[in-house]
């Protein structure tokens, strides 16, 4: 038994694969099968003189997505994706679909296709942004682990806020107070007290109100953390890290490109030096550009997308005003009206892909700001005592899967880059 992906090297050989026949197309000498088994797409070609005539009235009859075992001679075709296509010689059907298959070739809106998420995952489209995913996720612990990082899983339930109290989900939990993760960064900073570098890789949660093409309520983060890292080493983990995704993608999945019909020239100027502008003159190219904003404005999804497109690379927009950022931040010694912090935006108008900054150290400080912002303080007293028992500098970062994944693979929507997207009006299938 062969895998698709696996029948370039074997041409000129008789080879037996399973699969899914996903069309079929043809004349009254010859049907082109349309086979995929997860691995790859190959076409077989059926010629009716060549083939006994039970194999031949087998071919015509089946529906598409039926599951079947074909034999047959592989060929060397160079117009192929694959390079090679099979001289079908005999077909066994597992199963035959009786019915239409619900998605055609004809244009469907995205809930039809969202209430089909099941069978849409099957679309070559969907095959390649999700060979990416994965690409995109094994990258980043391959270069996380060659620094020496460890993997440290951190909790779903948590019994507080660790961004703004205001987008959690609330979970009933026996008699205790709950609620699911909005990232798992405050635990990685224990562990990293422990372990020096780690990174924790999972889901985390919003209850943002957001119907833009950048948010999911559930969505999923690596976030690594380290000791003795200031932020603008910090800054160049998250570069080399990115760049590093940027280049194994370039390098292992330029035929799911090619099916994206992915502009691979405008990744491959991406994967250079990452420009770093601070906040204020974010603010000035924003004024230039003709925006309404004034120091102290958070950005929004279109001053990203203008910030953005100034660059052919990600670009760093570093020192935030404090009172925009989460409560454990850094102030910047010289200046605390800002943080020691950064936000990584891609380019082509994908907005933000990293939060980052170096966590405060001081306790005292700390104790300040959890009060300031009005969160409990005995639910974060574990976490104070990260700063009693050797506190040291220290810094980390979040990086968006689904947001990364989006703006490589150059689509419109994040929610083809997650297997099922929960969205504020969206928890089927």
């Amino acid at each position: 038994m062969s895998r698709i992906s696996q029948l370039i090297d074997k041409v000129g050989e008789t080879s037996t694969i399973r699969g899914w026949m996903f069309n079929r197309r043809g004349s009254k000498q010859i049907y082109f099968m349309q086979l995929r088994d997860g691995s790859g797409f190959i076409q077989g070609v059926v010629v009716k003189d060549e083939v006994d005539p039970e194999v031949w009235e087998t071919v015509g009859r089946l529906k598409a997505e039926s599951s079947v075992e074909v034999i047959g001679l592989i060929k060397a075709e160079p117009r192929a994706p694959t390079g090679c296509e099979i001289l079908v010689k005999g077909v066994r059907p597992i199963h035959e679909v009786t019915g239409e298959y619900p998605i055609q070739k004809k244009e469907h809106g995205p809930d039809f296709l969202l209430d089909n998420r099941h069978l849409w995952l099957r679309s070559k489209k969907q095959w390649a942004i999700l060979r990416v995913r994965h690409e995109v996720i094994r990258a980043c612990r391959e270069y996380l682990d060659g620094l020496d990082f460890i993997q440290v899983d951190a909790p779903i339930f948590t019994p507080n806020a660790c961004e703004g109290t205001t987008t959690l989900f609330e979970v009933p939990y026996f008699e205790l107070k709950s609620y699911l993760t909005q990232s798992g960064q405050l635990y990685n900073e224990a562990a990293a007290m422990a372990h020096g570098r780690v990174y924790c890789f999972g889901p985390a949660f919003r209850a943002e109100k957001s119907k833009t093409r950048r948010h999911l309520t559930e969505f999923w983060m690596i976030e690594p953390e380290a000791a003795f890292m200031d932020w603008e080493e910090n800054m160049d983990v998250q570069e080399g890290m990115t760049r590093h995704v940027l280049t194994r993608v370039l390098e292992r999945r330029r035929p799911e490109l090619e099916i994206l019909e992915r502009d691979v020239t405008r990744l491959e100027k991406a994967n250079a030096p990452f420009p770093r502008v601070s906040y204020t003159e974010a603010i000035e190219r924003l004024k230039l550009s003709g925006r309404d904003i004034a120091w102290g404005d958070d950005f929004g999804a279109e001053d990203e997308t203008l910030l953005g497109n100034q660059f052919d690379t990600p670009v760093f927009v570093t020192r935030y005003p404090t009172a925009l950022k989460a409560f454990y931040l850094e102030p910047d010694p010289e200046d605390p009206k800002v943080a020691l912090c950064n936000d990584c935006l891609a380019p082509e108008g994908y907005g933000e892909i990293i939060g980052a900054g170096q966590r405060m150290q001081s306790e005292e400080k700390l104790e300040q700001a959890i009060d300031a912002h009005q969160l409990p303080r005995e639910a974060f007293r574990w976490y104070l005592d990260l700063r009693t028992y050797g506190t040291v500098p220290h810094s980390g970062f979040g990086m968006g899967l689904e947001r990364v994944v989006t703006w490589i693979c150059g689509i419109h929507h994040l929610r083809e880059t997650i297997p099922f997207p929960r969205m504020i009006y969206r928890n089927h299938p």
